[in-house]
């Protein structure tokens, strides 16, 4: 029997579970149906074309008391910026907006709507999942379920899967990493994660269908096999527990963790702003209520600081690869500042080649560029981190769409977008797995021929990993 249970903020939901079992395993399916009205909300998409309308943007992004919920962020005149403004100040901000003569149009004419239709098609595919006994790919599901997916996918791969606990959250939830591995001890690894930001639901989506996608395809296509066969894939498929359930059962729309901070009536970080690379800088906000929100001390969240310990405690991880939506682009460090990394020419061209592959699917058009260029200066990001310390190619997605639906990405194109996406990853570990042999003999000289201490330093450290790697 469901139940309604009454939240603070004018919000309500109604849960039930259900349970489907076959002789195999059993699927534990929760709906929630969460009232947290965005009736009438537009998604406004505001076309930037001067100085003069940054600093409008910059006014409008200060007004906390508007509620305006900025979907895209950084201000420049090479991309939109859409936000979603509540119906209370839809006519102040339009009249704001020709006020200042900033172009603008109607992205999403009502949000609810869009929220509604998707709350429905989740209701009839648990039902649906609870009748047929198997698992809907191309569903949105919660934790909960993907969880059980999760154990159901490790018990069908014993030899293959194993369900790595990471540490657990602020509201103690448990946090998962799926290691694919043939054997050995701290071999060169893989990571990749979905959903540090909770509201981008395609992203863990996605990552559901991925795993299994590696779990099947092992043993029957020859570069997924060659590639365990040499390293090992960590795949975390819901990187912000605690905000993927807030946003399943209160706002959909929630975006950060859902730690408190002293004296703020405020909640959460941006995981995303909370990595000890450039900590506190351009990008990202010392505001508690803001949704970009850096936290008080670099990986202060300890969603963050258990992955931060993963990789470090384990050492050998040669790839970091997070995934995000949506704006349809393959990004590489840095964001933190717009000065060139050393590998820039590699990353590019891997990024290059990797969209080219994603594309040949469905012709989805991707950008390939570094973070700082290609969108805007964001602080404390986690590729930034990683290819700091090391780990040369890190890079992140956003997946679909280029606006039409933003992070309410209809289900019925979670497989198309999981599809194509595994192709640009797989490029990625192709190249990498390829080049585990072949690069130290043709590590970029430029560092020597410019004399950079400090890129010379970072190459002389790559190359002691891959003699590692070659040795091992």
């Amino acid at each position: 029997m469901g139940k309604f249970r009454y939240l603070p903020s004018f919000m309500t939901y109604f849960h039930t579970s259900l349970v489907s079992c076959s002789k195999m395993s059993c699927f534990m399916f929760n709906i929630y149906i969460y009232f947290f009205s965005l009736d009438r909300d537009q998604v406004l998409r505001i076309h930037v074309e001067s100085e003069d309308h940054i600093q409008a943007l910059k006014e409008l992004e200060e007004d906390v008391d508007s509620g305006l919920d900025f979907w895209t962020h950084g201000f420049s005149t090479e991309r939109p910026i859409d936000i979603r403004v509540p119906h209370s100040s839809l006519s102040a901000v339009k009249d704001f907006l020709k006020k200042n003569n900033v172009p603008f149009n109607v992205m999403i004419n009502n949000v609810q709507e869009l929220l509604d239709r998707e709350k429905s098609e989740m209701v009839s595919n648990a039902k649906m999942e609870r009748s047929t006994k198997s698992f809907n790919f191309a569903a949105y599901h919660d934790l909960e379920t993907i969880y059980s997916f999760m154990d159901t996918l490790v018990a069908s791969h014993p030899n293959l899967i194993t369900k790595v606990h990471i540490g657990n959250s602020y509201e103690n939830r448990p946090m998962y990493a799926l290691k694919f591995s043939t054997g050995g001890v701290n071999r060169p690894a893989i990571w990749v994660d979905a959903g540090i930001h909770s509201r981008e639901w395609v992203t863990q989506a996605s990552a559901v269908w991925i795993a299994n996608k590696i779990a099947s395809n092992y043993g029957v296509d020859p570069s997924v096999t060659s590639l365990l066969g040499q390293m090992d894939i960590y795949l975390m498929i819901v990187t912000n527990p605690d905000g993927y359930v807030f946003t399943h059962t209160n706002n959909r729309m929630w975006r950060k963790t859902r730690s408190v901070k002293s004296g703020s009536s405020c909640r959460g970080v941006d995981p995303n702003r909370n990595w000890d690379a450039g900590f506190g800088g351009p990008g990202a906000s010392k505001d508690p209520c803001s949704d970009s929100y850096h936290g008080p001390y670099a990986h202060s969240e300890v969603e963050v600081k258990n992955v931060v310990d993963l990789i470090m405690g384990h050492g050998n991880f040669k790839s970091f690869i997070s995934v995000h939506s949506y704006s349809q682009l393959l990004m590489y460090p840095y964001g933190y500042t717009c000065t060139d990394i050393p590998d820039m020419s590699e990353l590019h061209s891997v990024g290059t080649a990797a969209i080219k592959e994603l594309t040949s699917l469905y012709n989805t058009r991707y950008q390939v560029g570094s973070i700082c260029k290609i969108i805007y200066q964001a602080s404390g990001g986690s590729i930034d981190w990683t290819y700091d310390i090391g780990i040369k190619y890190s890079f992140a997605f956003e997946l679909r769409d280029t606006g039409f639906y933003g992070f309410l990405l209809p289900a019925n194109q979670i497989i198309p977008t999981a599809e194509e996406t595994w192709l640009g990853l797989k490029y990625i570990m192709e190249y990498f797995d390829e080049c585990m042999f072949s690069c130290l003999l043709t590590l970029d000289l430029a560092p020597y021929l410019l004399n950079d201490e400090n890129a010379m330093r970072q190459r002389e450290g790559q190359m002691m990993s891959w003699w590692q790697i070659v040795q091992d």
